[in-house]
């Protein structure tokens, strides 16, 4: 892979591709296009939005690794996707080219411009076949498995006879319309849970007013975050030092993101409260047809209430939206709490690819070999999930 500034590669016509730093195309009219790629993506991914992405990597990237490739049609962007080269793969000491990702990027799909996937993926292996660099081979964590994306890619390797493994699969939940919320709550939760949860309702109420409220403004956004960090802080996650307020990086990227969501319109906030008291709070980043629930947070205290199951009963009113088709949960693979309310599942993989020449590709043959038989006899153990919504 390129490590100069900018590395373009003319193809067929007005096609051609370039790997380029990312602070090297964060210029206005980059950006406009960059959203203009995202309103018109083969499938949403909120995590590769300028808003989210171009935050992310000023936090995270400092030492500026990261390489965004982009696949253009004359002036017109119609790819993207964020590129490290790393020195290890989990224990084994192996260099490989990754799309990047951190620890709150929870999809790594690529933004694909409609009707592009094919050829975003033939620019895309050419120029690291062409510029592998170090890397042993091209690896690609958080693809959505059977979408439009990830099967343009396994076709693409198919043709060219390349070797293209899903290494792993999780499946989280997720929400699709087709019901009303109502109709939707009541197939999805037994009858005996519906009746605690109302009971838990009722003596919540008990205990003074409470209040639900949904915002997609930026009123009282600054606010509204400040009280969901401290909310997030005082609970499991304060303690094990994985708050977004315990690290400065993820506190000013939760705080970028939510204004800079509010800015497009694409942010949704849903809290439950008891005399102004926050119980729940949960963010969700709207990228039609697709939504992302990202954070939620409840006040341990009340835990005896189920105030973020409360919250998530709240939450489906998403079906009523016409611009919103389905909603990914963003939680965890066996998740108990969303898992008992949304009943669709969504897949996820990583998938490794091989690049370079014909050693290269043999190597990675038996390197591939050697993980998949790993894969298969290894024993997955389930995390374990506190109510907030989260892996602990």
């Amino acid at each position: 892979m390129a490590t100069r500034a900018l590395h373009a590669v003319k193809g067929a016509g007005d096609i051609h591709h370039q790997f380029s730093g990312w602070r090297t195309v964060t210029d206005a009219a980059f950006i406009s296009a960059w959203d203009d790629l995202a309103a018109h993506a083969a499938e949403p991914n909120i995590f590769s939005e300028s808003w989210f992405l171009r935050p992310a990597l000023e936090q995270f990237d400092a030492m500026d690794k990261v390489r965004l490739f982009t696949l253009w049609d004359g002036d017109q962007l119609c790819g993207l996707m964020p590129l490290a080269t790393l020195p290890r793969y989990g224990r084994w000491p192996i260099p490989h080219v990754q799309n990047w990702l951190h620890h709150n990027a929870f999809l790594g799909s690529p933004l694909v411009r409609k009707g592009y996937a094919d050829c975003f993926w033939r620019e895309l292996l050419t120029g690291l076949d062409t510029d592998p660099g170090q890397a042993l081979f091209f690896h690609i964590n958080g693809l959505t498995i059977g979408g439009e994306v990830a099967r343009a890619l396994e076709v693409i390797c198919d043709a060219q006879r390349r070797r293209c493994a899903l290494v792993q699969q999780t499946d989280r939940a997720l929400l699709e319309q087709g019901l009303t919320p109502a109709v939707y709550y009541e197939q999805a939760v037994r009858s005996k849970k519906r009746k605690e949860l109302r009971r838990q309702k009722n003596r919540l109420a008990e205990e003074g007013a409470l209040t639900f409220t949904r915002d997609d403004s930026s009123t009282g956004l600054a606010e509204w975050t400040e009280e969901f960090l401290a909310l997030e802080k005082r609970g499991w996650k304060g303690r094990n030092g994985s708050a977004l307020a315990s690290f400065p990086e993820t506190r000013a990227l939760f705080s970028e993101v939510l204004a800079g969501a509010a800015a497009l319109g694409k942010v949704e906030r849903l809290d439950l409260r008891l005399e102004g008291r926050p119980l729940a709070m949960l963010v969700n980043f709207h990228s039609p047809p697709g939504s992302f629930s990202f954070k939620t947070a409840f006040d341990e205290d009340f835990a005896r209430y189920s105030p973020g199951v409360l919250l998530q009963i709240e939450n489906l009113a998403l079906l009523d939206r016409a611009d919103i088709k389905w909603c990914d949960s963003c939680a965890a693979q066996g998740h108990p709490m969303i898992d008992s309310i949304w009943t669709g599942r969504r897949s996820i993989g990583r998938y490794s690819i091989a690049i370079g020449g014909a050693g290269r590709r043999t190597i990675f043959g038996a390197f591939l070999k050697a993980e998949l038989a790993r894969s298969a006899a290894r024993e997955v153990q389930a995390p374990h999930i506190s109510d907030s919504g989260e892996e602990s």
